[in-house]
């Protein structure tokens, strides 16, 4: 080895390949460590915030393809030094794998640490550059999304690719935390149904005075002292959150004040009655605009699902609160009389614009 070689420099000489379950191949070089990977094949379109989307539990074994061209350029933070750390959505990387067009070694920014290829081989995720991502999200948006697998060597495409179903795994249990943890001394407490939770929205609610009792995603949360409850985020299919969905219907029989997030959305149409659906190829990324019922305004959000609320199923009493402006899809649901609401989106951002941020304003006035 050249003493002036970087470890991502020899790792571009190691090429890796990206197997759809269609059959088609994509080929390019490793920046990351040099693994192997199956999971769900999906596209983000966000033009920053990679620290935070890669720790975003949402991504639990997915291959993410980015489709800004350039990634890496401003590096990452320090080491996950703390708990709620402002860098990171989580302690570590959650994807199956990266795709990128292009990486870029060197990188400036002032809160920077290190390369994100050295995070992502510190944390053994497989990272392929040198893809055209635009031919590939173009394949994602005109087939659906589809399973992939990261392979090391060519002749192991076709004899030993691993499609099996990304739906078999319970990636909720996977990451949401195992034991209760409290944060904040507000005299107001909140249950957060930890599905998969990002560090911003434990951040955005003790920022505004309350007690945050965060808890696994199947507790009984019928037993805690609490004045609210929010769902939050988190990966994969809602159905598979039958625990969670029951704890949901309870919270709401009680009438206690519930605030869904993303997944957490879904979870509540699904207690209350109402149906889920997967869409083709999802929305990943921080540009999408949503409209709220009952009025002209529109919102640029973040947003990171595969899932959406079929609003035919909806119960009486319910209604859409927020409507993808691009798609139609459902974006936010609530009760017209009761103390339930939610959406589909990030009010929290991280990465991404902060405009819904009131949300959590409107869920703390709901507060008993």
């Amino acid at each position: 080895m050249r003493d002036f070689e970087t470890p991502t420099a020899l790792a571009r000489r190691t090429p890796l390949h990206l197997v759809l379950e269609d059959g088609s191949v994509f080929s390019g070089h490793a920046f990351g460590a040099i693994v192997e990977g199956a999971g769900e094949v999906v596209f983000n379109t966000g033009m920053v915030g990679y620290p935070e989307s890669f720790t975003d539990p949402s991504y639990r074994g997915q291959i993410l393809v980015l489709t800004y061209p350039l990634i890496g350029n401003y590096g990452v933070p320090a080491e996950f030094e703390r708990e709620l750390s402002n860098g990171y959505e989580s302690s570590r990387i959650h994807l199956a794998g990266l795709v990128v067009s292009d990486y870029s070694e060197f990188h400036n920014h002032w809160n920077a640490q290190r390369g994100l290829s050295d995070l992502l081989r510190e944390q053994g995720i497989a990272a392929i550059a040198g893809i055209d991502t635009r031919a590939l999200t173009k394949k994602l948006r005109e087939r659906g999304t589809m399973m992939g697998k990261i392979a090391v060597t060519p002749d192991r495409i076709s004899s030993e690719a691993d499609f099996s179903s990304f739906a078999a795994r319970h990636v909720v249990a996977e990451v949401s935390l195992k034991e209760p943890r409290t944060y904040g001394e507000g005299s107001k407490r909140v249950a957060l149904v930890d599905c998969g939770c990002k560090n911003s929205i434990v951040r955005s609610l003790i920022s505004r005075g309350v007690s945050v009792v965060r808890v696994p995603w199947d507790s009984d949360i019928s037993k805690l002292d609490v004045d609210g409850i929010l769902f939050s985020n988190g990966p994969g299919d809602p159905k598979n959150c039958d625990a969670t969905i029951e704890s949901a219907r309870r919270a709401m029989e009680s009438g206690m004040p519930t605030f869904g997030i993303c997944l957490g959305n879904q979870i509540m149409a699904l207690a209350a009655g109402g149906n889920t659906y997967k869409l083709k190829f999802g929305h990943r990324g921080q540009n999408q605009p949503c409209i709220m019922a009952d009025s002209r305004r529109c919102f640029i959000t973040s947003q990171n699902h595969g899932y959406a609320v079929d609003t035919a199923t909806l119960q009486k009493g319910w209604t859409t609160w927020f409507t993808n402006a691009n798609d139609g899809t459902c974006e936010g649901i609530r009760h017209n009389s009761k103390p339930f609401m939610a959406v589909q989106f990030h009010p929290e951002a991280m990465p991404g614009p902060v405009d819904t941020g009131f949300l959590f304003d409107e869920f703390l006035k709901m507060l008993k």
